[in-house]
């Protein structure tokens, strides 16, 4: 099967956050920030396999800055690994304030696609390859999330979870 470059996989998606996009405090309202990572982590997914996916999981989502009226938002999102249908996507978002110009990482996000037929049956998707050190760096840690993922859902047992379990040994 094919290998895809982790550096292939990159999706860059920027947006203004404009009056309809906030609450009452004048903040991008949480929703709206979920429904730009999807787009942007589905792209992402779609280019390292050529197929359709689907979002099988919002692993996580850290909100650590507000990211307020009128900032520009700019979402970064990369492949980290891929499994034999699945993908994670590891997303860095950013803000970049309109009348500085001053860019700064406020948030992370991590989603899971499935590949799917046009049935909607999973298909297996291409070998990820990472090349930089912040690539290797999470797609050795992908495994861990997707055992952790997998032992929340009722998919897999602990027991089983061996990457999970070398972090503790």
């Amino acid at each position: 099967m094919k290998r895809v470059l982790a550096r292939d996989t990159l999706t860059v998606s920027t947006h203004m956050v404009l009056p309809e996009n906030t609450n009452t405090l004048g903040n991008l309202m949480g929703g709206q920030l979920l429904n730009w990572l999807d787009v942007a982590s589905a792209i992402s997914a779609h280019r390292h396999c050529k197929r359709i996916v689907v979002t099988a999981a919002v692993n996580n989502v850290s909100f650590q800055h507000p990211i307020r009226l009128g900032d520009i938002v700019i979402i970064e999102a990369k492949v980290s690994r891929s499994f034999t249908s699945s993908m994670e996507v590891f997303m860095d978002i950013f803000v970049e304030h309109s009348t500085t110009g001053e860019k700064i990482k406020c948030n992370e996000a991590i989603y899971t696609f499935v590949a799917v037929d046009q049935m909607g049956s999973p298909i297996d998707v291409p070998e990820l390859v990472p090349e930089s050190e912040e690539e290797k760096k999470r797609f050795d840690g992908a495994l861990r999330r997707r055992q952790l993922r997998l032992i929340l859902a009722g998919k897999m047992k602990p027991a089983d979870a061996l990457e999970l379990k070398a972090l503790f040994s």
